[in-house]
This record gives C-alpha cells, sequence and structure tokens, in this order.
C-alpha cells in the first residue's frame, strides 16, 4: 500500500485496532500498534522497526521498539481475537499445519540454531516457527503461531535470560507444537472442519494418532515409503502351543508394503482426471486414487475401541483403516504424492482431493506475511518481541483480508489471488 492508500482506510483500521487490541490496556500502546500496523502495510523494502519508523508521519523509533521488545502486553488476547473476526469471514474448508523458517545472523536471537532451513533449502542458522492457518480456496489466514526452540536451548540459561524466554518454554517437537496450538484453538472453542499438512508432518504416526483421539478430521500427506497394509488383510493368531501359557494374539504375518508399492498395485485404470481449481495459468488437473489401507507403522497405537480388552491383555490385532489418496500425473512416469485420511469411508474422491490441494493457499499467505508485510524483517532477539511481532503481523495481514473480502468495500487488496472453480471430474 501506498501513503494514499494507508490514509484512505485510516478510520477503518481505526475501529479494527480499538476491536482486536482492546485487551491492550493503555491507550498510547494501542496508539502504537495503529502505527505499526500502518509501518507494516506501508509500501517499503524493510520491515524493521528503525525502517518503518522513518516512513511514517507520526513514526517514533524508540516508542516503536519499547512496544514491541520491552512492552508487556499480552499477545494472546489479540490473537484469539483475530481467529473470531476470521474464521467466519475465511469459513475455511480445513486449517493448514506448516512451518517457516527465517535466516538469522548471531547466536542470541531466540530460538536460533544450526538447522534446516526451508528459505535456503539447505541447513543453516535460523529460526524456525509452527504455524496454524484458517483456509479455503479463495481466503486463509494465520490463527496461532509457536517458535521452535532446539534441544540446544532447553539447558542454556546464559542465553535464555538473555532472550528473555520464560521457564514453560522448551524444546517441543514440531508436530506437538502443532498440537498445542489446536488444542489453544480448542479451548477457545474453535475446532477445524479437518486439518490439512505436508509430508513432514502427515508421515509423523504419533500426530495422526493424536488429530484421531482428539476426534478431528485429517488428510495428511505422507512419504512414499510408509508402511501401509491393504484394507483386506486380515491378522492370524497361530494355535496355542500346548494347555498352558498365554495365548498367542493375532497379528499381521505378511510385512506391510510401501504406499508406494500399494499404489502401483491399483493400476493406471483405477485413477480418475480431476480438475480441483483453476489457477494463473488455467485449469490445474491431474489424475487421483482412493483405497482403503491400514497404517501399519511402528508408531500406531493399538485403538482406542480395544482399550477395555486391553486391560485383559487381549487384542484382536486389527489396525484401523483410512484412506489412502494417490496422485498420479498422466505425464508421470509413477504416482508422484500420497496422503492418509482419516475422513469416512463414504467420502467421495472430490472431496479428498479438495483438501489435500487446499495447502496452497498458505503459500500465498507466507509470500504476504514475509515479503509483503515484514514477518522475517524483525531485528530482536527477545522471545515477548517475535510473538509481538508476529502477532502484529498477523494483524495487518488479518486487516488487509478483512478488506479484500468485504462486500463492495474500498480499500486495499492483497497480492492477487488466483480464482478457484468446484473440485469436478475432468
Amino acid at each position: 500500500m501506498d501513503a494514499h492508500e494507508v490514509n484512505r482506510v485510516r478510520a477503518m483500521l481505526a475501529l479494527y485496532v480499538a476491536d482486536v487490541f482492546a485487551s491492550v490496556p493503555r491507550k498510547d500502546q494501542r496508539a502504537k500498534g495503529d502505527c505499526y500496523l500502518r509501518g507494516l502495510m506501508l509500501d517499503g523494502r524493510r520491515k524493521s522497526i528503525q525502517a518503518m519508523a522513518s516512513r511514517l508521519p507520526d513514526g517514533n523509533e524508540q516508542n516503536l521498539q519499547q512496544f514491541v521488545n520491552q512492552s508487556t502486553w499480552d499477545p494472546v488476547p489479540v490473537q484469539r481475537r483475530i481467529c473470531e473476526r476470521m474464521l467466519p469471514m475465511v469459513n475455511p474448508a480445513a486449517w493448514v499445519i506448516d512451518d517457516v523458517s527465517v535466516p538469522k545472523d548471531g547466536q542470541m536471537s531466540a530460538g536460533v540454531a544450526a538447522q534446516y532451513c526451508g528459505a535456503l533449502g539447505k541447513r543453516a542458522n535460523c529460526q524456525v516457527a509452527v504455524s496454524v492457518h484458517a483456509a479455503s480456496d479463495t481466503a486463509s489466514c494465520p490463527l496461532q503461531w509457536r517458535l521452535f526452540l532446539p534441544q540446544e536451548w532447553a539447558s542454556d540459561t546464559a542465553r535464555r535470560t538473555l532472550a528473555r524466554i520464560p521457564p514453560e518454554a522448551t524444546h517441543r517437537e514440531k508436530w506437538r507444537l502443532a498440537l498445542d496450538m489446536l488444542d489453544t484453538l480448542a479451548g477457545w472453542g474453535m475446532r477445524p472442519p479437518a486439518v490439512v499438512a505436508d509430508a513432514a508432518y502427515g508421515t509423523n504416526a504419533h500426530l495422526r494418532t493424536a488429530l484421531s483421539e482428539r476426534g478431528l478430521a485429517y488428510v495428511l500427506a505422507v512419504r512414499s515409503d510408509v508402511s501401509a497394509h491393504p484394507f483386506e488383510a486380515e491378522p492370524v493368531a497361530p494355535a496355542r502351543n500346548g494347555p498352558v501359557g498365554c495365548w498367542p494374539q493375532p497379528r499381521y504375518r505378511q510385512r506391510a508394503p510401501s504406499v508406494a508399492d500399494l499404489a502401483a498395485g491399483l493400476g493406471p485404470q483405477a485413477f480418475t482426471p480431476l480438475t480441483w481449481r483453476n489457477g494463473s495459468k488455467g485449469e490445474l488437473r491431474s489424475r487421483f486414487a482412493a483405497a482403503r489401507v491400514r497404517p501399519a507403522d511402528k508408531a500406531v497405537e493399538r485403538p482406542i475401541k480395544a482399550a477395555a480388552s486391553a486391560e485383559q491383555g487381549w487384542w484382536d490385532g486389527v489396525l484401523p483403516d483410512c484412506w489412502l489418496l494417490v496422485e498420479w500425473p498422466a505425464e508421470a512416469e509413477a504416482p508422484t504424492e500420497y496422503w492418509l485420511s482419516n475422513l469416512p469411508p463414504d467420502t467421495p474422491l472430490v472431496d479428498l482431493v479438495r483438501l489435500a490441494k487446499v495447502r496452497w493457499r498458505i503459500e500465498h499467505d507466507y509470500r504476504e506475511l514475509k515479503h509483503g508485510l515484514g514477518l522475517d524483517h524483525f531485528e530482536g532477539r527477545s522471545w515477548p518481541g517475535w510473538h509481538h511481532h508476529v502477532t502484529l503481523v498477523t494483524a495487518a495481514h488479518a486487516f488487509l483480508t478483512e478488506q479484500r473480502l468485504a462486500p463492495k468495500a474500498p480499500g486495499p487488496a492483497s497480492p492477487s489471488t488466483r480464482s478457484s472453480t468446484p473440485c469436478r471430474a475432468s
């Protein structure tokens, strides 16, 4: 947005800030929040505090630094209010779990470590944040963020003190951070219609089990080497050896094949051409097939329904079944993408595909958040400062999304959004 566009929406932004930042106790802090949001939305290559203050007529670098890095205002109520406003407006088809990395210099910024950096495509010094987004084919919005703390930060008292990391914040795997966010949102009375994630999360059987235990539907990408039994496979118990001893419990006697092997066994004739939406260069189409399978990863827990019989030391050995969704583009020699889903057995193929493919909206989010709103331009090092900054960036993104979605409302538009059509057979 240029200065003219920012001034054109000042009144709407003031009302937005008054509502979203109502939990911030002081009037001057809310005014700084308004100023910071304008700085994030205003055109400019860098969205650091110094750069934004120099562009704003009422920008004061010292005041903004204090508001973001030293002030004790709680970002959680602000995040909750953003969710309450955005979920009805976005009307999501699913919530998407993902993470984003930010390259950093030095070793003192909260959570920074030598780890895989998706932004660079290699291992580098960076911060990693896990996020949950509400997404439909036409809009999306971040709902929650968690800054990942590598194991080395768990006991590094000196760095933790300098970065002002609270004692309760410690190392947790990224998939557990995702569950923490879903639990927080559930505590606010917000539940996803379905959960979607890429293979970095979907391959984790513990995450899939935890989602099922919470009663949450999912469509999760998995690697091709994830193992699963065919739906019709049955566990077998050998005969008891003698009149004493334990009864042998049933188990699958054949080694579980990979989902790639199962997909290859379906044959090309099992794949249906589908168009799931219109992209900027035309219709997006591919071929898909779905089959019921029984995931057999070592981390798969006994099904909940077996808990009562498990107390007696007995389980029928039958693994819970789910959908295996496979994509095999016409120009490819073999299937290219795989998903597991616990949606009901009568779920149409087009619905599975629509949910599996809704993740594209998150790339739109990250592009706007990073390149347009300065998500990765924060130069502070502290834990509170990082959480204040991402909350303010999320608030700016939500405001722009509201302006774009508001019927017949003048105002700024977010970066161009691809048009979409319902998923259909070609």
